[in-house]
């Protein structure tokens, strides 16, 4: 039975993830230097070959694909953006501290208010994996890679990858990644999908939130 593989890759460094604040839909670009260590990603030249490029719709996935893969046409997923954290967007965890809303988002008894719903989030984000294997399936690629937030990754994964973790177990350098393999009778069965690898050796990781 013919597999499927999709490297799944964390966009770089913001200035928001240096600052520890709540960046989801908030459209940010790279930093200066989240753009310089893509780039030194890039020339050590350990990227897996990609036969589809899918991403965010967001401004630092985008410039992501640019800076990683400039030969690919990346198709954009509208399902993969980040989570929406409503009123605490672009803002730091101790300037919400006192926030009742805040305390009841962060112990899990409230979505932040005019915010996404954390079911709505891991609905929404398995949708998108759906759509970009159904994609792959109907162009006889087999193999892609999808550039995504640190949050999605996490929880897509936790939602449904073996093996079984939490969500914060599956965190990722800037630039890095998984590998996933995709078996059609076990994904079209229980949407389970298999890590088999991390990706690429040369990512960096960052001190954040």
């Amino acid at each position: 039975m013919k597999t499927y593989r999709i490297h799944f890759i964390r966009h770089g460094l913001t200035d928001g993830n240096l600052e520890g604040r709540y960046i989801g839909v908030t459209d940010i670009g790279l930093s200066d230097d989240g753009a310089d260590r893509l780039d030194a990603i890039r020339v050590k030249g350990e990227l897996p070959d990609t036969g589809m490029l899918f991403t965010s719709p967001l401004k630092r996935c985008l410039e992501t694909c640019d800076l990683l893969f400039p030969d690919n046409e990346p198709i954009v997923i509208p399902e993969l953006r980040e989570f929406d954290f409503g009123d605490f967007e672009n803002k730091k965890a101790a300037e919400l501290e006192n926030d009742p809303q805040y305390i009841q988002w962060i112990s899990g008894r409230a979505c932040p208010p005019n915010g996404e719903a954390s079911d709505d989030f891991v609905k929404r984000i398995a949708l998108g994996l759906n759509i970009m294997v159904r994609k792959m399936m109907e162009a006889e690629v087999f193999e892609a890679t999808a550039v995504m937030h640190g949050g999605v990754m996490m929880t897509l994964f936790a939602s449904c990858a073996l093996p079984q973790r939490r969500a914060v177990e599956w965190s990722s350098p800037v630039g890095g990644g998984y590998t996933a393999l995709i078996t059609p009778s076990l994904y079209g069965r229980s949407g389970v999908i298999e890590i088999i690898d991390t990706v690429p050796s040369s990512a960096m990781p960052v001190e954040e939130e």
